[in-house]
């Protein structure tokens, strides 16, 4: 029988001991839409032992343009991501042990998940879950790697606990992305860029090939021909309620969560997030999303046959719902 890994393997950095540890290893993806389709198809035509994917959502046709495991007929089926992905990558490698699970990522629902993981792979689509996944890597010492792209930009960085800084660290000199794909689009290369960066870490650390791990936060902007490689080293902080000398995990807390509620007669769900809003700004973003109103005390949007009302403390309502899954999809593909 031909030897499906012979050209992985011939790469020397991996060969037949690095081929061996990769096929031991387990990957928790946390989302299924562009960057986790594009990383659970390397990973699993790599030959990693075991994938267990985790995806709220299911596949719409505006996916099909960079989310690579979907075809027209998932959509047609409103078949989860999670179930999608599965079939479409069981028929690659059927080699493979593949576990997915149709629900929302939190640190209730993940925790369970997090026995014999090797590397968690953030495929998610907004901070408020990659901040719970930094908390919970940390606290239990796996490692992750963080991805993002939105337009025609990415970046990416490979955190290990208690060696770099993290992404609560990160968030302390870099200013967060807010937009996202709703509301200013992306193109699938950058989508393959960031996952391109992501895979091959995740392969340096299954071969323990530590010297070779990428120790810069990558940026880029494919239109506009950027390229950017930063030391972060020095902004790791010995205070840093996460990866500091003493720890306390804060969006573990269920303060530090997103609520959400629904607001009874109302057909309406109330999200209370822990950020404050710039209406001025925010506002200005959403003109691209549908019809924009604003006052000095909100913002409200159409948006899908819904209206979002954004205020100034952090509160969103999402009027013509009463699913929180649905309010929660709708309020992070506006705020990112």
């Amino acid at each position: 029988m031909i030897d499906r890994y012979s050209r992985q393997k011939q790469f020397k950095p991996i060969g037949d001991a690095g081929q061996k540890k990769i096929s031991e290893k387990h990957v928790l993806m946390v989302g299924c839409g562009a960057l986790g389709s594009a990383n659970a198809e390397m990973l699993v035509r790599a030959g990693i032992g075991k994938l267990t994917i985790i995806d709220r959502d299911y596949v719409e046709y505006s996916n099909l343009q960079r989310q690579t495991l979907f075809t027209e007929q998932d959509c047609l089926d409103q078949i989860p991501k999670a179930v999608a992905a599965k079939n479409r990558l069981h028929a690659i490698n059927s080699m493979v042990k593949i576990d997915a699970y149709v629900m929302d990522a939190t640190s209730e629902s993940l925790f369970p998940l997090l026995d014999n993981v090797d590397l968690i792979m953030d495929a998610t689509d907004n901070f408020d879950i990659r901040l719970t996944l930094n908390d919970l890597t940390h606290k239990m010492n796996i490692p992750w790697i963080m991805g993002s792209c939105v337009g025609s930009t990415g970046m990416s960085y490979t955190i290990l606990p208690n060696e770099t800084p993290c992404l609560q660290c990160l968030l302390d000199i870099t200013p967060a992305m807010n937009a996202t794909c709703d509301s200013v689009g992306i193109i699938s290369p950058a989508v393959q860029m960031v996952a391109a960066h992501q895979t091959t870490e995740a392969l340096k650390l299954f071969v323990e090939d530590t010297e070779a791990l990428r120790t810069k936060l990558v940026t880029f902007d494919l239109w506009n021909n950027q390229y950017q490689m930063i030391n972060v080293a020095r902004a790791k902080k010995d205070t840093c309620p996460t990866c500091g000398n003493e720890p306390s995990y804060p969006h573990l807390n269920y303060e530090f969560q997103t609520k959400s509620e629904v607001l009874c007669g109302r057909n309406t769900v109330q999200i209370r997030s822990n950020r404050a809003y710039e209406i001025e700004t925010l506002a200005g973003r959403l003109q691209t999303v549908g019809p924009v109103k604003t006052n000095p005390y909100l913002v409200s949007v159409e948006y899908k046959g819904y209206r979002i009302v954004f205020f100034r403390d952090g509160r969103a309502l999402i009027h013509g719902t009463n699913s929180k899954e649905i309010a929660k999809t709708i309020y992070y593909q506006l705020v990112g």
